[in-house]
């Protein structure tokens, strides 16, 4: 595999052209994007270069690599000394900063599972201290923490600056602690911003009250959003207790509703315009296997994007991951028979559009999530193969419709 030469990425930014929003969704020309040669591979950002950046499974499928793909190329962005790493949140910029989570070789002196147990495979998600990273000129760089053992990079902005969540050294008694099913985190954590310096690492408020958070995503403005909570599992529920939007220093929640849930309220995107998305709680479930995507903005608040109250009979199971300049959101929902389908969202939709409506004759793979877009329109994430089971990252062009 070859190295991702760091020349691909030194390409001057240029500004997206504002279009129109169209009477109604296009089609896509779906491309399932290559592997390191396992079964699973997902894209979770991309650019408006159409860089897409997610990982991939190698050939035992235990592991994983951050990967890049660019005009139609795999590249391999390797590890910080341990067996996975991943890139797991859009990243949006176009001045070529890569930000995400690998395991280093070191292990974990609490027996912490962390954050980034989440992102990896199963059978080697554990065990080893995970660290945030910056990838540039060939090579993965650690990014700190703020004094304890672990820490995550998520979004990056045209500034250098990096989106995040770090541990510091205090033992907080909110977390879930070790025990048969959880997941032993012990420190406490709190959402940074990574740069623009190398080692420079500030740490953002919370709400009052909270002890632990992360932030997951930032702008050219550098309005960040991400979550606030208790530290408990470190893996989101009572950790996402807020949702919230960070400016100037200050903290803001953007509340939750009418649903009033105490956990999985998670802000996962922000546009050049403060325009926020991600995905709140429903009180009839704690694990976060029930939720319903939402759009924030300062003149309207928050907002599901599947209309309706909540009731019993509330069937929406959603949430939306990405959003571009246009306001086009993207993410998945949980469809009728049980099975993740990709959406696409604007504004005036009364409900989510299913990506699976809109592919080209001839892609007969399924549109599981949908996790970025980029504002010419296209879509990233991750298929799935009815027949053979494999996952790959797929990159979905928009086709302009004939006037």
């Amino acid at each position: 595999m070859r190295k991702f030469a760091c020349t691909i990425l030194a390409v001057v930014a240029c500004a997206a052209v504002a279009q129109p929003a169209p009477q109604a969704p296009p089609r896509y020309r779906i491309t399932n994007l290559s592997s390191l040669g396992g079964t699973t591979s997902k894209g979770n950002s991309v650019n408006d270069f159409g860089l897409v950046l997610g990982y991939s499974r190698q050939a035992d499928n235990n592991s994983a690599h951050a990967a890049a793909w660019l005009f139609g190329q795999l590249f391999d962005l390797n590890t910080l000394g341990g067996l996975n790493s991943s890139v797991a949140w859009p990243v949006k910029n176009v001045v070529g900063v890569i930000a995400g989570i690998s395991q280093t070789a070191t292990v974990q002196p609490l027996g912490e599972n962390w954050s980034c147990s989440a992102f990896f495979p199963a059978a080697t998600a554990t065990g080893s201290v995970c660290r945030g990273f910056v990838w540039e000129w060939g090579r993965m760089r650690e990014l700190p923490t703020l004094g304890g053992d672990n820490g995550f990079a998520a979004g990056a902005n045209n500034l250098g600056q990096i989106t995040g969540w770090a541990e510091t050294p205090l033992h907080d008694p909110s977390c879930e602690g070790p025990g048969a099913g959880k997941s032993g985190q012990l420190l406490q954590f709190l959402p940074v911003i990574y740069g623009p310096g190398p080692d420079e690492v500030h740490a953002l408020p919370l709400i009052p009250g909270d002890s632990s958070g992360a932030a997951t995503a930032i702008n050219d403005h550098g309005q960040a959003v991400g979550i606030s909570g208790e530290c408990d599992q470190a893996q989101g529920r009572k950790t996402a207790i807020h949702p919230v939007l960070w400016e100037n220093s200050q903290v803001t929640d953007l509340g939750n509703g009418k649903l009033k849930a105490a956990w999985w309220n998670t802000a996962t995107a922000i546009n050049q315009h403060g325009v926020v998305v991600g995905f709140l709680g429903d009180p009839r479930d704690s694990t976060g296997n029930i939720t319903h995507a939402f759009i924030w903005t300062r003149e309207n608040g928050i907002r599901r994007l599947v209309s309706g109250d909540y009731g019993a009979d509330d069937t929406d199971n959603s949430a939306a991951y990405g959003i571009n300049e246009r306001g086009q959101v993207v993410g998945s929902y949980i469809a009728a028979d049980g099975s993740s389908h990709g959406f696409l969202w604007e504004s005036g939709m009364l409900t989510l559009t299913d990506l699976n409506d809109l592919k080209l004759p001839g892609y007969a793979d399924t549109l599981q999530q949908a996790t970025d877009i980029n504002d010419q329109g296209q879509i990233t994430g991750r298929a799935v193969d009815s027949v053979s089971g494999e996952r790959p990252a797929f990159l979905a062009s928009p086709i302009p419709a004939h006037r």
